[in-house]
């Protein structure tokens, strides 16, 4: 039986898309051997924008480049604020800002930032944060305030997402046989409240009418404390930074809580006095340098007035630059004083942890206790350690 004349175009068609697609993805070195594929004006749109960034990585890479191409896609037509504005209406939002990304990080097109109304039209997320941040010394210093504003976004978004988890550990564990009289969500006892409300059920309806509900105590922290976070500022820990700022504004707001900041490399860096500001602390730190852990948990350990009402929590890859037998040798003496000492791993941007594992079990043997966690986590290991 042949295939009819309908099933030969729509399989031609397929094929047209799909060919399509593969000019898409390879772009200008696709152009000889897929001249079949017309692309729409969409779609050329499309090519263009992706050509203007990926280019780059020929560049980088000392490939030439075909420069007789059809007119249309003649990268030099885009500039880079007006590829920015393409790319956002082309792509979905998940795609456009893996765009910004590579265009900052990878290949550093610094011609995004030479403008405020530049940097007020980038995507706030931490990636696009940590990309300004590390460029800022190039910057203009007119563009100060557009930074501000972004980096104060992107603060807010994470400290939405970090802030309750903080908040719910530290106002101490549920107590569900105590009762509450503060109506406040993540305490409501839901059991007590359907079963004191069953009687209020609406067969017509299928719901149940709340008029009494019922919220449980918390069990409240032993306090005052002392927290002291320590950062690793070395070149490849702005993530890690841009988390501690906040958690460090987090528990500055918080009654009977002491919060010390402490930002190292070679150097050392108080910014305690900052620490309830996370958008100043970020806009003041210098990324960059060696490491000094040893002279960094020195310090803090000067800055304890109760030593066993103190927590020290050190945020950093472990890669030790100074002396090791010094580190091992500072963490031991804050151990025997009583400190609590928690070791936090940094993370990369897909949240896997990335240090020096043969200087943490050392670490965790003279007395740290080391773990690799988000800073949402970081809220209830603290809570469970002041127990």
């Amino acid at each position: 039986m042949n295939p009819s004349p309908h099933t030969d175009d729509q399989n031609n068609l397929d094929e047209l898309a799909q060919a399509r697609r593969w000019r898409l993805i390879l772009g200008r070195y696709a152009d000889q051997h897929l001249a079949q594929a017309n692309l729409s004006g969409e779609q050329l749109k499309l090519e263009r924008s992706l050509d203007y960034l990926y280019r780059h990585e020929y560049q980088r890479r000392g490939i030439e480049q075909d420069s007789n191409r059809h007119g249309s896609l003649d990268a030099s037509q885009l500039t880079a604020i007006n590829w920015l504005n393409q790319s956002r209406q082309l792509f979905p939002k998940s795609t456009y800002e893996r765009m910004q990304k590579h265009a900052l990080e990878r290949y550093g097109l610094t011609e995004l930032l030479n403008r405020p109304e530049h940097i007020r039209q980038l995507e706030a997320n931490p990636a696009t944060a940590k990309a300004i941040l590390s460029m800022r010394g190039k910057l203009n210093a007119e563009m100060r305030d557009a930074i501000r504003a972004l980096i104060k976004k992107v603060v807010e978004q994470l400290m939405q997402r970090i802030r309750p988890r903080f908040l719910m550990a530290f106002q101490g564990r549920r107590n569900r046989f105590q009762r509450s009289m503060i109506k406040q969500a993540q305490n409501f006892d839901w059991r007590r409240t359907i079963q004191h409300n069953l009687k209020h059920y609406q067969p017509e309806l299928g719901k149940i009418i709340i008029q009494q509900p019922y919220f449980n105590a918390r069990v409240q922290q032993h306090l005052p404390w002392e927290i002291v976070l320590c950062v690793d500022q070395s070149g490849s820990m702005m993530d890690s930074v841009m988390h501690a700022a906040i958690t460090a504004s987090i528990l500055a707001a918080l009654p009977a809580v002491t919060t010390h900041l402490v930002l190292f490399d070679t150097q050392i860096v108080d910014l305690s006095h900052q620490a309830h500001d996370p958008v100043e602390v970020l806009l003041t730190i210098q990324l960059g340098g060696g490491t000094n852990i040893a002279q960094a948990l020195r310090y803090c350990g000067q800055k304890i007035t109760q030593p066993r009402r103190s927590i020290v929590v050190l945020i950093s890859d472990f890669e030790e630059g100074g002396s090791l037998p010094a580190l091992y040798q500072t963490v031991s003496e804050l151990a025997e004083q009583g400190c609590r000492l928690l070791g936090l791993a940094a993370l990369d941007d897909a949240a896997n942890p990335v240090y020096d594992r043969q200087t943490a079990q050392v670490l965790q043997d003279r007395g740290m206790h080391i773990g690799a966690m988000t800073p949402e986590h970081l809220a209830e290991w603290l809570a469970e350690v002041m127990q």
